[in-house]
């Protein structure tokens, strides 16, 4: 009789986490310049890979664990996006990966966890982010419902366990839309979506995140690496010390603070060492 199919573990616990991504990583934010298709695209892909290598390496230099690449600039955000969106994604990432060789994450704005995996494939990808990935939010773009089991089985049938998924739990810029129990659907996102590492973040982008929702998080899912995705800077980070396992950071890594503004190593610098302190 043949033996039993053996199954890796689906997740990554706290010790395959650190030991893939280190002992309190930063993951620093390459915002994406509009792709073609978007209404605010500049005319140039030239352009967008220019600032987007360039972000990406000050990001390496200043000592980030890995990055976290999305098209930040899309707006306004389909649920979904684009064939074009997918190819000039890969397009971009592809370059960046040309010169800097810290891992690196997909996001495709504003939840197309199935885009993300395809462009993750395609350009070597450590990891995805999905902003709705079990449950529902009502936000900008309407409902956005999380499709975890679709994604959990095109991951499977493209033969790519080893790109892990960071789910957002209850996703800034969005809002429940129907009273929720904050822990169970945490419990959800880990247990039942086979969340790798979940994500909490502030109500937008660059809020900053209440600590306490990170306190719940750890009783819910003790198991689970717990990521802040907004607004930690240099300064509030001590607020986090024994409440995260990581951290993405893009506005505060900024010139000025301004989300829009280019990526200083510097300030990468500053960041990357207060969460060093966290440990």
């Amino acid at each position: 009789m043949k033996a039993p199919i053996a199954y890796d573990c689906p997740m990554l616990d706290l010790a395959s986490f650190h030991a893939r991504f280190g002992e309190m990583p930063v993951f620093g934010m390459v915002h994406l310049l509009p792709l073609p298709g978007a209404p605010l695209f500049g005319g140039s892909i030239a352009e967008v890979i220019d600032h987007a290598v360039g972000d990406a390496k000050a990001i390496a230099e200043g000592g980030a664990a890995g990055l976290v690449i999305e098209n930040f600039g899309d707006k306004p955000f389909g649920k979904t996006v684009q064939a074009e969106t997918i190819a000039a994604m890969s397009r971009v990432i592809g370059e960046i990966a040309r010169e800097v060789t810290i891992p690196f994450g997909v996001n495709a704005l504003r939840s197309d966890g199935l885009a993300a995996l395809a462009i993750a494939v395609a350009t070597g990808a450590a990891f995805i982010r999905i902003n709705v990935h079990s449950g529902a939010m009502l936000t900008d773009q309407g409902v956005i419902e999380g499709d975890a089991a679709t994604v959990l089985r095109r991951r499977r049938e493209l033969g790519a366990a080893s790109v892990a998924i960071f789910a957002d739990h209850l996703v800034k810029h969005a809002a429940p839309i129907a009273a929720i129990d904050p822990a169970q659907s945490a419990k959800d996102l880990r247990y039942r979506g086979l969340a790798d590492a979940i994500v909490g973040s502030g109500a937008e982008t660059g809020g900053e995140a209440d600590p306490h929702r990170f306190v719940l998080l750890r009783s819910a899912v003790p198991d689970a690496p717990l990521l802040i995705g907004s607004g930690l800077t240099e300064m509030n980070a001590r607020r986090y010390r024994g409440l995260i396992d990581g951290a993405i950071v893009g506005t505060s890594l900024k010139r000025d603070g301004d989300v829009a503004a280019p990526v200083e190593r510097a300030r990468v610098r500053a960041v990357v060492d207060a969460v060093a302190t966290l440990l």
